[in-house]
């Protein structure tokens, strides 16, 4: 197992290498000027107070020595300077992170909470009403767009029922994201129960005399969560790299809406460093998977 983990993080070091170059290479391609972006349209600013500007912040070299000088730089922990905000990199990309994680969390949490015990349900009730009604819901639930499922509930919950604020509340998003996720880990569980419930070893599991509980709970259930984990790690990972949309629509201070800031903006520095912190926490994520579907399932060895 350790020399999976250390194999795992070797292979991690030429990916992040190579996101960061394509993101740097992908940020220059695309118009506009980070100097224009920092003043408003109406403003009379001199070409040579632009031009000093950009030697300053070292947009004046070739794009080659830029990036090497902001690999060195982040090998050396300094993130860089927001060349909008004149703010550490790191310091922002600080706050921002832990409030796209809880939301991650929250939201993780509320899907497995309605998936879990629905998915037993249909599954043990394969091809009955309830079994017909939660697998259309659950891919209603998968085909409507997150941010219109998030406006909808803005809609209801906010403007009609005043329950809930529709911004600066971490209930309203992660409840929203909750509802995808909830679908996607449905009918992956479903599908593996069935798929468990099925097996020779369920005739033998009922011939020791145990109980139909016991053989969901201690076997069934257990085993078709391995798939049901990978699925929900890759969520994990996708969200802690920012859930760009719902951040957006719910006005949530999460590195989603930092990055889609700075991409407006034009922030090289933060668009960078936050592109690198999704591709590292994404790596990360799948690599606890792996160790997790080992636990889960015995028959697993890395070698």
């Amino acid at each position: 197992m350790v020399r999976f983990v250390a194999h795992r993080c070797l292979q991690a070091a030429p990916v992040l290498f190579l996101v960061s170059a394509v993101v740097f290479g992908a940020l220059h391609v695309i118009p506009g000027d980070p100097v224009d972006a920092l003043f408003p349209p109406e403003a009379s600013i001199t070409t040579d107070a632009k031009n000093a500007l950009r030697r300053q912040l070292g947009l004046d070299q070739p794009l080659p020595v830029q990036y090497v000088t902001w690999v060195g730089r982040m090998l050396r922990g300094d993130w860089g300077t927001s060349i909008a905000s004149r703010r550490p990199v790191g310091g922002l990309v600080a706050e921002a992170w832990p409030r796209t994680g809880a939301l991650a969390l929250t939201s993780l949490g509320i899907g497995a909470a309605i998936a879990v015990p629905v998915g037993v349900l249909l599954a043990t009730h394969q091809g009955t009403a309830w079994d017909v009604l939660g697998s259309a819901t659950a891919m209603l639930g998968i085909s409507l767009p997150t941010f219109a499922l998030g406006i909808l509930f803005m809609l209801v919950f906010s403007v009609r029922l005043h329950w809930l604020p529709s911004l600066g509340s971490i209930v309203l998003p992660a409840f929203t994201q909750g509802v995808g996720i909830a679908a996607i880990l449905l009918r992956t569980l479903r599908a593996d129960l069935i798929h468990q419930l099925r097996a020779e070893y369920i005739r033998t599991a009922h011939a020791k005399g145990l109980t139909e509980r016991a053989v969901l709970t201690r076997h069934v259930l257990r085993n078709a969560l391995a798939g049901t984990v990978t699925v929900a790690g890759w969520i994990f990972g996708y969200q802690l790299g920012g859930a760009v949309v719902i951040e957006r629509v719910f006005t949530w201070p999460g590195i989603g809406l930092l990055t889609v800031n700075a991409i407006y903006g034009r922030d090289y520095p933060v668009v960078l460093a936050a592109v690198l912190v999704f591709a590292a926490t994404y790596v990360l994520v799948n690599l606890v998977v792996d160790v997790a579907y080992g636990i889960l399932d015995p028959r697993i060895r890395y070698a």
